[in-house]
């Protein structure tokens, strides 16, 4: 039976805006085909203070893919929190996201995608 969710960790090495943004492309690809249901990625929040170009980069890139039709949905940590619309339907889509450590801690170092 396949996992209905995984994490990916896209701040791993420290990579650039674009070698994150081509691994996550990949590991899309390759997580559809295993039938994963949902991937929380970790990107950071930016050590800065004023919000990370890994993760501006990332969900920049995901509502492309979302409004390209490639990806259903993508719920920012910040957002993921059961009164929310979207986080419903992730939820309703994935159980298992449910348990998530994540759930209701408005981390905006994460972001879900529901494929």
């Amino acid at each position: 039976m396949p996992q209905d969710y995984v994490t990916v960790n896209l701040e791993e090495g420290r990579p650039t805006v674009d070698i994150a943004l081509r691994r996550l492309s990949s590991e899309l690809v390759r997580l559809r085909a295993q039938r994963v249901k949902a991937v929380k990625l970790i990107h950071g929040y930016g050590s800065s203070g004023v919000g990370g170009a890994l993760r501006v980069g990332v969900r920049q890139h995901l509502e492309h893919l979302k409004k390209k039709g490639a990806i259903k949905l993508y719920v920012p940590g910040e957002k993921f929190e059961i009164f929310s619309i979207d986080t419903i339907k992730m939820l309703d889509q994935c159980e298992s996201l449910r348990s998530d450590r994540d759930l209701g801690r408005y981390n905006n170092g994460v972001t879900l995608v529901l494929l």
